[in-house]
């Protein structure tokens, strides 16, 4: 892969640019008022459930959608003045692109290329996106990896210095997810700047420098994912649920009724916070391996029993949930 062009001194400044953007749909608002500023050659994440509001500041930011106030500028450009030479310097991989069925994924890249004045070969393409042995398949044939990998191939056609990727592994399986995240990372290396939507945890996590979680179409919080996670107050989280002296085990939802003396826990030192979410509860640890010991004692003097009980490394979803009081998968 080719090293993205040296910017010109007049484009010296954040490869994007967002001030006061708004955008409502009917009665719905998407977007309300977000400012951002991502540098050059940063791997950037859009972080959200459903509905966040991030697929929206997309296409916005990609000129598919006019916000209705707010700014935005793209490699020290915009879309009111600059619209032609915008699409000749950035790249974009739709959440699902219809491709052609009957064109081969030779003939597809032919096609896309032909819409650029400069950028790489096709055959670079295809060796890029790991795509040489279907060069001659159908489109129509591919599995849904492969035309994943021939959306982020038609993305690269142009040598783009800034590439959007809306939601690129939705729908995967393991394999060709990992495939992707491999391919981005050779981007990464590259020196382009990369924007990515994704609601899963472990992607944000390995590919992107910064992180922006949105909900409600607003930015709660920004930071490098160590950075965010640090803010959950603890390095692990435990989760459990309990039953009372005597009661058969049950559904967790409604172990909650069992109560806790949170005092107690809260005084067992290593733990940071606790919340309950679906009947479980969960606590924020900083020493997991001292901790543990002390609320498996902790229980058992208040005649508690332990119907449910893991530990997990903290995510960016705990990040989420401490935030919003709801899993960032929700709908």
């Amino acid at each position: 892969m080719t090293q993205p062009q040296t910017a010109s001194p007049r484009n010296r400044g954040p490869a994007l640019l967002l001030r006061g953007l708004r955008k409502v749909f009917a009665d719905v608002v998407a977007v309300e008022g977000l400012d951002l500023e991502v540098a050059r050659g940063e791997c950037f994440g859009l972080l959200g459930p459903n509905g966040a509001g991030k697929t929206t500041t997309i296409e916005i930011c990609e000129g598919l959608t006019v916000p209705d106030a707010g700014e935005v500028h793209l490699l020290g450009l915009d879309w009111l003045t600059a619209a032609k030479e915008l699409r000749q310097r950035i790249g974009i991989q739709l959440q699902e692109t219809q491709f052609p069925a009957k064109l081969t994924v030779e003939e597809t890249l032919r096609l896309f290329r032909s819409f650029f004045r400069h950028g790489i070969s096709v055959d670079e393409s295809i060796r890029t996106a790991q795509l040489e042995e279907k060069r001659r398949a159908r489109v129509g044939g591919l599995s849904g990896g492969q035309k994943q990998r021939l959306a982020m191939a038609c993305a690269l056609l142009g040598d783009p210095e800034l590439l959007f990727l809306d939601e690129p592994t939705t729908g995967l399986d393991p394999q060709a997810r990992r495939h992707l995240w491999d391919l981005v990372d050779q981007l990464k290396q590259a020196g382009r700047t990369i924007i990515l939507t994704t609601h899963y945890m472990e992607e944000a996590e390995r590919l992107c420098d910064r992180v922006a979680i949105m909900d409600h179409g607003r930015i709660i919080a920004l930071g490098t994912p160590p950075q965010l996670i640090a803010s959950v107050g603890g390095e692990h989280i435990v989760e459990f649920a309990v039953t009372g002296p005597g009661s058969a085990l049950s559904d967790p939802a409604n172990n909650a009724n069992n109560e806790i003396d949170k005092a107690l826990m809260m005084a067992i030192p290593g733990i940071r916070s606790h919340r309950v979410d679906a009947g479980l509860h969960q606590f924020s640890v900083s020493e997991l391996h001292t901790a543990v010991p002390r609320i498996f004692a902790a229980l058992s003097a208040q005649g508690l029993h332990l119907s449910e009980f893991r530990t997990h490394s903290a995510t960016l979803e705990d990040v989420f949930v401490g935030l919003t009081g709801r899993n960032l998968r929700d709908e």
